[in-house]
Order: C-alpha cells, then structure tokens, then sequence
C-alpha cells in the first residue's frame, strides 16, 4: 500500500529511464538483454537528464547512485555523474532494476515478432510477456525485493532503470493499483531520457525526456 511504503522509505528516489539505444533506434525487442550502448541521441538525453539534476540539486549532491547493470544504464549513469561531479566508480548495480526479460523475443526486430504473434506493444505502450519470458508479477517480486532492502538508507537516490521495469518499481513506490491484466502495479509510461522524482509515496517529473515513449 502507498501509506506502507511512504512511511517506510526513507529519503526521496529520482528514477530515470535510460536513454535510446542503438537497439531501440533499429527497432528491435532490447529486454534484459546487458549490452545495447546509446545512440548518439541517447547520450544526449543522459546529458539533459544530467542538466536538469545539476540545476535541481547542484554540484556533488548527497546521493547515493544506483543503477540497472545493463551497459545502457551504465552509460546513462556516467553522463549524469559528470554533470554532478560525483564518482560513478560509487554506483551500486543490482540486476533486479534491469528491464523485462523477454525470453526468445529478446533480440528479435519487432516486425518480425509481430508478423508472427501479433501486437507486442499495448495501447498503454506495456510490452506483452513472451510465453518464455517474463511476467509483471515477476517483475514487482523482485523489484519489490530492492525497494525492501533500500527502504531503511538514509538520504536520497539516483536509479537508473529501464522503460517496463522503472514502470513497476513507480508503481509499487507511489501506491498504484494492480493492472487489471497483468496482476502488477505499474505507473504511466515515459519517454526514454525521462526523470521523476518519488517522495512519500508521490511522484512527480522533474524531466521528461524526449526519447522514445513505448517500449
């Protein structure tokens, strides 16, 4: 529940949703896969994203850095870091902040998915499980596992997440209520680049990134 969780979580969280990946640009399912590195588009939006915290928080600010260990993340992690001249070198990873696992879609060109099962993006820009893969159930368990082992750190954080999973941890952080198809909470989509922050249970955007909107 939301008053649970913003009783629980102490300092606030800005979530970003990393920027474009050559993947992306190509128009092919990315999921879990660990290494898709930015386009030049996406480096970009790191730098946007990195801009908007410097002018929100200044120089060396107290956050502790988090982020997905996909590449893609990683690479979006270090631009913001310069902007804030703080340590990348500092960030913790952990794999449950890493995108859907797309099982044997991962990888493919949407077109050709599609051609096959049919639509793979929803109209609320969600990506539909593959049989193989995995669920949003799936995704809020161990989403939900980072939040409880984080909640009782002091100060504030920087997570550098993905489009699906960001959505699920959002959702879970702000109190939404399960998707009626998917049995999962997941907040609003966002464009790639996109910045929020989440304070006592509520979100707001402190950027919205001008990347690409579904999945």
């Amino acid at each position: 529940m939301q008053t649970d969780r913003a009783t629980a979580r102490k300092g606030r969280d800005f979530i970003a949703r990393h920027g474009e990946t050559v993947f992306n640009a190509a128009r092919r399912l990315q999921g879990d896969h660990p290494h898709t590195p930015l386009t030049r588009a996406g480096f970009a939006q790191a730098d946007e994203i990195g801009r908007a915290l410097r002018d929100l928080l200044g120089a060396r600010p107290a956050l502790t850095l988090w982020a997905s260990p996909t590449g893609r993340a990683l690479q979006t992690l270090a631009v913001i870091a310069e902007h804030l001249e703080l340590d990348w070198h500092a960030a913790g990873t952990d794999p449950r902040l890493s995108e859907i696992g797309m099982g044997s879609w991962g990888g493919r060109y949407y077109a050709d998915v599609v051609g096959e099962v049919g639509p793979v993006v929803t109209a609320e820009g969600l990506l539909r499980p593959a049989a193989d893969g995995e669920d949003y159930r799936q995704i809020a368990t161990r989403v939900g596992g980072w939040l409880a082992d984080t909640d009782a750190d002091a100060g504030d954080r920087l997570v550098i997440s993905h489009g699906i999973s960001s959505r699920v941890l959002r959702g879970m952080m702000t109190g939404a209520h399960d998707h009626p198809e998917w049995g999962a909470p997941i907040a609003a989509g966002l464009p790639q680049g996109s910045l929020v922050l989440v304070a006592n249970g509520a979100e707001s955007i402190a950027h919205l990134g001008t990347g690409h909107a579904p999945a």
